[in-house]
């Protein structure tokens, strides 16, 4: 079990991923936006992050960056959680820091595959 910071600011899609998480046996803490997820991260020191893109104030990508740049958070994982499906977008999280990306709707079983990876 693994304890998992959904950062999204939509209240559906957290319930979403809260849902497929809890199924697998994984502890959820949310975050709905990009400084509140940074401040969640340092706080909670979760195992991996999950991060949308399209959020107001500091932006999925901006966060990402701050994370994996900061010498307290640099070491959890981030995975980009997003509706922006461009090759483009997808480049640009990786160079952010983002240790993987996936877009949405997400399936279920690729997201748990996902970050049994991370966490291998």
């Amino acid at each position: 079990m693994a304890k998992i910071l959904i950062v999204d600011d939509s209240p559906t899609e957290l319930h979403v991923l809260g849902k497929i998480l809890h199924h697998a046996g994984h502890e959820t803490l949310t975050a709905n936006d990009g400084e509140s997820g940074i401040a969640a991260a340092k706080a909670q020191k979760p195992d991996v992050v999950l991060m949308d893109v399209v959020m107001p104030g500091l932006n999925g990508f901006q966060a990402t960056r701050k994370l994996s740049r900061d010498p307290e958070t640099q070491q959890i994982p981030v995975l980009m959680v997003t509706t922006k499906d461009q090759d483009t977008d997808r480049e640009w999280g990786l160079r952010q820091g983002a240790k993987g990306y996936l877009v949405k709707p997400v399936d279920g079983h690729e997201l748990i595959h996902k970050i049994n990876e991370l966490l291998a």
